[in-house]
This record gives C-alpha cells, sequence and structure tokens, in this order.
C-alpha cells in the first residue's frame, strides 16, 4: 500500500514548523540593542550633526583659555620656568595635563580633529540637499492662497493670459519661476533666496578652510623669541633664540639667512592720568640684512603691530626692558664678568629680577640675584619703582659663591642662579645686600672681588615666526564674512499669482455686467489672487505684497 504524496497545506505547515524553530535558535535582541553596523551608525548621526559641531566649537574655545591665562613652554619658556617656581605643587597637575603645551596636547588635537569631522559630516551632505534644491522647480501654488498669512485679491479688466503674462514678467526678473505645462495653468508659481543657503554653507566651509590654516601653520611654521639689547645683533639660527617652538613637519633648512641690529630704541611714557607710569609707544630702528653677509642693509623702524618681513619670516616687537651693565672683578683683580645683562619685568611698573653669573671668578665663582628699580624712591619705609621709565635706576642683589652649576654639562638659563651648592655671602652675619646706582661700586665680602654698576641700556623682545598657512586663513576668514553677510541679508521667499475669471468666483455669485455693491465697480474680467511667503520670518512681506501688487496692477495696465 503506498502512502499518498504529501498536500500543499502539509508542506505549508512544515515550512512553519522549520522556520519557527529556526526563530527559536537565533538569539533574540533586547529593546534597543544595536549591531556593530547600527552602533556605528548611530555613532557617526551623533558626531555629524550640528549640534555636536556647535557643542565642539564651544569646547575648542574653551580649551583654548588655559593657553591664554598659562605660561607656555613654546611661547615663554622663562614664564614656565618661574611659574613652575611659584606653584611647586600645582606643577605636577599642570604637567599631567599638559597645560603647559595646550596646543600640542592630545585632548587639544583630539577637540580639533573631531571639530573637523563633524563639519565635514555636516556640510558635505547639505551640498548635496542644497544641489538638488536648486534644480527642483519653485512648489506650485497652493489650492486656497487666502490661507496665507499674506495675501491679496483684486479684480482687473486684462485676461487671464494678460495677467500671468505680465506676473511672470515681473517676477522673472529677479526670481525663479516654475515652468508651465499645457494651458490650463492659472498659476504663477516663483521663488528667489537661494543664496541665503548657499552663504551659510559658504560660513560652515570657511570655518574648515580657516581651521586647515591654522594646521598648516603649526606643522610648517615656527615660532620663537629672543631678547636683544640695544646695540647688540641677532643672527637667525637656533642658537640665538631664547625659546623655540616648531612644527611637528618643520626643517631647519626653512629659516631664512637673514640677521639684524637693534640700533637705537625710543618710548613715550604716559606721565599724568590714572595711566601714569606706562609705556603708551615704544619701537626700535633695526639694520638688517636679507642674506647676512651680503653687505646690503637696509633700515626699519620696527613697531608694534608693524613686524618686519623678511622673507617667509616676520619679525615682531612684542615687548621690552632694562639690561642693567655689571662688572664684577674678582679676588685676583681680575675682571671676571661685563657686559649688559637682561631683566625680566615682573609687573605693569617695571620692577624686575634678573641674575649674573661669573663662573671664571677666583677664588670662588660669584652670581647675583636680585630687582632692579626703574625709578627707586622709598614710600613708607618700603623700596618701589614709583615710573617704568629709568629716571633713578636702582639695583639691589644677594651675592652667592660656590658651585653653581655651571661646570657639569648641563644647559642652564641665563635667567636662572643655581643655589643647591652655593653659599650666601654674609657680612657680620646678615646676608649681603649689594645696592648700587649708576657709577657706584661695592666690595664682596670675604676677598671675594667687587661688583659695579655701569648702566643701563634697554633691551627688546621680538617674535621671529614663520606661519605657511595665514594666507589660507585669511582667505577663509573673508570667506566666512561673505557668508554670514549672504545668510544675514537675504531674505528667502515664495510667490504666488493665481488669475481666473471672475465669473468663475462662485462666491460673488455675480456675472460679468454687475456692479459690487459696497464699491459701486462692475464686476467681471479678472480675479487676481497675490500671496508672499517669506521663509526667513520677516516682518516686511507685507510690504513686500504691496509693492508687487503695484508692480502687476502697473503691468497690466
Amino acid at each position: 500500500m503506498s502512502t499518498p504524496p504529501p498536500t500543499q497545506t502539509d508542506a505549508d505547515a512544515a515550512e512553519a514548523t522549520q522556520e519557527k524553530k529556526a526563530r527559536e535558535r537565533k538569539p533574540q535582541r533586547r529593546a534597543g540593542e544595536l549591531n556593530a553596523r547600527e552602533l556605528g551608525r548611530w555613532a557617526w548621526r551623533q558626531v555629524t550633526s550640528m549640534r555636536t559641531a556647535l557643542v565642539l566649537l564651544l569646547l575648542l574655545a574653551l580649551a583654548a583659555i588655559p593657553g591664554s591665562v598659562i605660561p607656555q613652554s613654546g611661547v615663554d619658556a622663562l614664564g614656565v620656568t618661574r611659574w613652575k617656581e611659584e606653584h611647586p605643587k600645582l606643577t605636577p597637575i599642570y604637567e599631567k595635563l599638559d597645560l603647559f603645551s595646550v596646543y600640542d596636547s592630545p585632548w587639544f588635537s583630539a577637540i580639533y580633529l573631531l571639530l573637523v569631522v563633524s563639519l565635514v559630516g555636516c556640510i558635505v551632505p547639505r551640498l548635496f540637499v542644497y544641489f538638488r534644491a536648486m534644480r527642483a522647480q519653485p512648489p506650485a501654488a497652493p489650492k486656497n492662497l487666502t490661507r496665507l498669512p499674506e495675501h491679496t485679491t483684486y479684480r482687473t479688466d486684462a485676461s487671464v493670459e494678460d495677467v500671468l503674462a505680465n506676473a511672470r514678467a515681473v517676477l522673472g526678473r529677479r526670481h525663479r519661476l516654475r515652468r508651465t505645462e499645457g494651458d490650463g495653468v492659472d498659476s504663477v508659481a516663483a521663488e528667489r533666496g537661494y543664496l541665503r543657503e548657499a552663504g551659510n554653507l559658504l560660513f560652515h566651509l570657511s570655518i574648515l578652510v580657516v581651521l586647515a590654516g591654522f594646521a598648516i601653520g603649526g606643522l610648517f611654521g615656527y615660532q620663537g623669541g629672543v631678547i636683544i639689547t640695544q646695540g647688540t645683533s641677532f643672527t637667525n639660527n637656533l642658537t640665538q633664540y631664547d625659546d623655540f617652538n616648531p612644527g611637528g613637519l618643520f626643517r631647519t633648512d626653512q629659516l631664512d639667512d637673514f640677521c639684524f641690529t637693534v640700533d637705537d630704541y625710543q618710548d613715550t611714557w604716559l606721565t599724568e592720568g590714572p595711566r601714569a607710569g606706562m609705556a603708551i609707544e615704544f619701537s626700535a630702528d633695526l639694520t638688517y640684512e636679507e642674506v647676512c653677509g651680503s653687505g646690503e642693509e637696509k633700515n626699519y623702524d620696527l613697531r608694534v603691530n608693524h613686524p618686519l618681513g623678511i622673507g617667509s619670516t616676520d619679525v615682531f616687537l612684542i615687548g621690552h626692558g632694562y639690561s642693567p651693565i655689571i662688572t664684577i672683578t674678582d679676588g685676583n683683580g681680575d675682571v671676571a664678568w661685563t657686559g649688559p645683562q637682561p631683566f625680566l619685568p615682573e609687573d605693569s611698573s617695571f620692577l624686575s629680577f634678573g641674575v649674573v653669573k661669573a663662573p671664571a671668578a677666583k677664588p670662588g665663582q660669584v652670581g647675583l640675584e636680585g630687582v632692579f628699580y626703574p625709578s627707586f624712591d622709598m614710600v613708607d619705609g618700603n623700596p618701589v619703582t614709583v615710573f617704568g621709565d629709568d629716571l633713578n635706576p636702582t639695583l639691589s642683589m644677594l651675592a652667592y659663591t660656590g658651585d653653581l652649576g655651571l661646570d657639569d654639562g648641563v644647559s642652564q638659563s641665563v635667567y636662572v642662579l643655581d643655589k643647591d651648592n652655593a653659599d650666601l655671602v654674609e657680612k657680620d652675619g646678615k646676608p649681603f645686600r649689594v645696592d648700587l646706582q649708576p657709577g657706584d661700586t661695592v666690595e664682596l665680602p670675604d676677598g671675594l672681588g667687587t661688583v659695579k654698576f655701569e648702566g643701563v641700556e634697554p633691551w627688546v623682545r621680538v617674535q621671529i615666526s614663520q606661519t605657511p598657512g595665514k594666507e589660507v586663513a585669511l582667505i577663509g576668514v573673508v570667506l566666512a564674512l561673505i557668508g554670514l553677510c549672504a545668510s544675514l541679508f537675504i531674505r528667502p521667499r515664495r510667490v504666488w499669482v493665481r488669475a481666473r475669471p471672475a465669473a468663475a468666483d462662485g462666491a460673488s455669485g455675480t456675472t460679468p455686467g454687475d456692479t459690487d455693491p459696497e464699491d459701486g465697480v462692475t464686476m467681471g474680467g479678472t480675479v487676481v489672487e497675490v500671496a508672499v511667503l517669506d521663509r526667513s520670518g520677516n516682518a516686511d512681506a507685507g510690504e513686500v505684497l504691496d509693492d508687487l501688487v503695484k508692480k502687476l496692477q502697473k503691468g497690466a495696465g
């Protein structure tokens, strides 16, 4: 006896059973659970949203605050050293957070790169949307124009065809018209203000251009600083810089071969008012050669915000101070050290701190550490400087002798005195203080020699830098202004004009030749409906509507 073949119902039931078993074997996902692909898509959408871009832009601005408040090693290495000495407990924390080199830190770079990625993810899709919108036709007129906020209706004796032709002529001058198809079209649709979105896109693209300009300058450029006393020279090589901060891809062969001498220094001080004692203007007269040794000398008046450009390098004047000229004679009567030594200002009064080292002095090395008062005076028994100008220059320093750490082969800042293995010079059991004014000489105890204050020379601090991406950043800023103006002043609007025979106006219930009982105007002709929709929320849409109606009526005669 043969087995009958399975019916279609049995086959469907078996297939359903197999599918049920497969579903039972397949692990069930919980509500809201995402796989790797879905999680990546979700993360990309979050990163490339405009809200995230704005948050990252705010974070970048906040992250730049420590770089403006805390001394940076690439800009003011001496300031960093002094800050560390004054804040020994905070220094380890700041070093771990890279707060002395904010713009080179990993966390600042991460914010920077995320902002670039976010802006690219925001702008690229909008470019395609804008391209499709440019190709699309203006939307057709709504069925009921009177429901729009700004609309009006009037009658004219012109025919429907003449009204629509006149509307196309009037709107076609400054609007893009919707293409008409067929003979049954009773309206004209127009739109303007497409450049507003173009301005928005240009503004966001310009931010990328500015970021790219800064990135180019940070990678391929450099920035250095040096203090130059009046009458001394500078040659553009690495050994001449007090601090030097190169970019990640900077090469030493990028340094331009130039040199200059600070011939003279001038300043102007305020003598009256609440800002008395401040320098309102200072400048330095330079003699420079674009190629050292060429003999082709040029002169330049270096002032604040008026840099000297040599090749691809800019020289900025950013500060000034004083260099006391000091001569140290050792116990054998030999000159152990002489010359101007820059002192660094500590406040706006130009009270300055500095050190002088004489490693060749005999019988022991001599070091001086103290302050310089440009205009010394005693106020309530306390020594102060009452003016920034050097009207009464005075030195007050402590002397040290012994090992100053200059013979161990380790480089040492000229503005820091290593006193770990040195002894404070004392007299009668008290620290011996060297108090001098120009021309004074004091003899150190224990036959260590003498110290003479010869006079004062001014110094200037210059910043020397190469910023290859500054032109790119400037272009980005200009484009940003253009895009911002376009987004602020261009008003996107849509305009619709519909015309139909007056007899078709069912609401009036009239026929051509009847008279309107309200205004006595003969009924008939063409009913024209006009509506304006301002997509930017501007309040002058009513004025635009009135002006448009006048032009339409004038054109229709």
